[in-house]
């Protein structure tokens, strides 16, 4: 037996590490899993950026192209039948592009939409996870303190639940 008490001043430092280490891990564990979400948001956010400039510019291209339009059938004033031909293309193009702006600026909104919605269910699932683990804490300390042993968690769960020093 003495030889256990011998050791006592290797064993502590070694166990300490251990939890250090595993400590250490827990935190990259956790800070890694935030960052995964935050990059997804992220990537949506930018996708939805990205699509909004696209439409802009198709936008401004698509003014462009009607001015344009507009000034050559002002120039061809003597050519009615022509002029009505081309009059009439020019419109069916401004509706088709009034339609595509319509169409990407509701996309846009709904990407927002989305992104808004993902940002607040991150949030609550955070704060939910957060209070539910306060709650099993609570539970298995009482659990303890009544001198009974606490059921083994679900392989799922039991990194999650884990107490430090346990």
């Amino acid at each position: 037996m003495d030889w256990l008490s011998s050791l006592a001043p290797v064993i502590a430092p070694v166990c300490a590490l251990g939890g250090v280490v595993i400590g250490a891990w827990f935190s990259y564990r956790q800070v890694k899993r935030r960052g995964d979400a935050d990059e997804r948001v992220a990537t949506l956010q930018a996708t939805s950026s990205a699509q909004a400039t696209e439409g802009h510019t198709y936008v401004e291209a698509m003014k462009t192209v009607t001015a344009g339009f507009s000034s050559l059938l002002d120039q061809q004033r003597g050519m009615l039948d022509q002029q009505k031909v081309l009059l009439d293309q020019e419109r069916a193009m401004h509706a088709q592009t009034v339609e595509r702006v319509t169409v990407l600026e509701a996309g846009q909104l709904e990407l927002q939409r989305e992104v808004r919605l993902m940002q607040e269910e991150q949030r609550r699932d955070r704060r939910w996870k957060a209070a539910a683990l306060d709650y099993i804490h609570s539970l298995l300390d009482a659990l303890r303190s009544l001198g009974r042993s606490a059921p083994e968690a679900p392989p799922e769960i039991a990194g999650d639940i884990a107490l430090p020093g346990s």
